[in-house]
């Protein structure tokens, strides 16, 4: 299974996609979509989305996680990472590609064992996980394998629970294209 995870911004989308077979855990690409300050709002969301578009159609992801959005102080940084998310789900919509939300206190569980982990230890994780030589960098590219790892690393649960739904002949809604829909819970 190929996941692509995504660490969205306005200045730096971080990117990540994995894929999974069996125990097996592999990076297959990764990076950054920058865009400058310089350039319009309209055009720095067409360059996120062009690019994750692209990336989309080139590996054929069977699914999308995003980490999920943090509010902090700063609600004009929410806003323009909300509007990133905005794109990246629109690339994914747009190829069929369902996405699911993780906040960054789960990726950091799923991949250090610990909600509170830092970025470094994250980094470091994430390479090991991965098998890479050295963690990758920039730690928006890191955030973004981080959501990926969280997301196939638990498919393997969700593939064992699926058939239960399918024998209690409870019919969960689907989509226009025959796909279950996925009931988003945040914790409080």
């Amino acid at each position: 299974m190929i996941v692509i995870g995504v660490d969205p911004g306005a200045a730096n989308t971080g990117f990540g996609v994995v894929r999974t077979a069996g125990e097996q855990m592999v990076a297959l690409d990764g990076g950054v979509i920058e865009t400058g300050p310089e350039q319009p709002v309209e055009e720095r969301l067409a360059k996120i989305h062009d690019s994750l578009r692209q990336l989309i159609v080139w590996h054929e992801p069977k699914a999308m996680a995003l980490e999920d959005l943090f509010f902090g102080k700063n609600v004009g940084s929410a806003l323009s990472v909300g509007q990133a998310r905005g794109v990246a789900l629109l690339a994914a919509s747009q190829r069929g590609v369902p996405c699911f939300d993780y906040t960054p206190q789960a990726v950091k569980k799923s991949v250090c064992g610990s909600g509170s982990a830092g970025k470094e230890q994250v980094q470091e994780m994430v390479a090991t996980l991965l098998g890479l030589p050295e963690p990758p960098t920039p730690d928006h590219a890191a955030d973004a394998f981080a959501v990926a790892i969280c997301h196939a690393g638990g498919q393997g649960m969700r593939d064992a629970i699926a058939p239960l739904g399918q024998r209690s002949r409870i019919a969960a809604p689907h989509d226009a294209g025959g796909r279950p829909r996925v009931a988003r819970a945040r914790a409080s």
